[in-house]
């Protein structure tokens, strides 16, 4: 994602037809993943409290871009009118340079179906995908 948060909900606001289906692709290090992995999210909506809503539009102002923040404050300004699906392959840590591990080489082929899949699919029940809500996306942290 190379815009923001909020440039994105105003570019979505300006559409005179909103999109059927979003698919937003994001490489993102999650525990438990090798690199390659490739997860796919359906986005279900809900909200977590005003705080965090807040807070995110914060950060998204600020600068930060984060998929996260941006299923959030999309569900806040209600731009994600039809399915919306994150994509999210396992990238590995951050290297300088401009290849990809052999890993990520690898899952190119599979990410690529999978986008094609997503695309051109009108029954989305034929697709694998683990759900995704906005008032359990962020958990807190908490010091104990």
């Amino acid at each position: 994602m190379n815009w923001g948060p909020i440039a994105i909900v105003q570019k979505f606001q300006s559409l005179s037809i909103p999109y059927d289906r979003v698919i937003l692709l994001a490489a993102i290090e999650r525990p438990g993943r090798n690199i390659g992995d490739i997860t796919v999210y359906k986005w279900l909506g809900k909200l977590p409290d005003e705080e965090l809503i807040q807070r995110c539009i914060g950060d998204a102002v600020t600068g930060v871009i984060s998929v996260e923040n941006l299923l959030i404050i999309g569900e806040y300004f209600k731009i994600w009118t039809g399915e919306t699906f994150v994509v999210d392959v396992e990238p590995g840590p951050e290297m300088a340079g401009e290849n990809f591990t052999t890993e990520m080489q690898q899952a190119i082929p599979d990410l690529i179906a999978i986008l094609q899949k997503l695309s051109n699919t009108n029954n989305t029940e034929m697709i694998n995908f683990n759900p995704l809500y906005g008032d359990t996306l962020i958990e807190e942290k908490t010091d104990a």
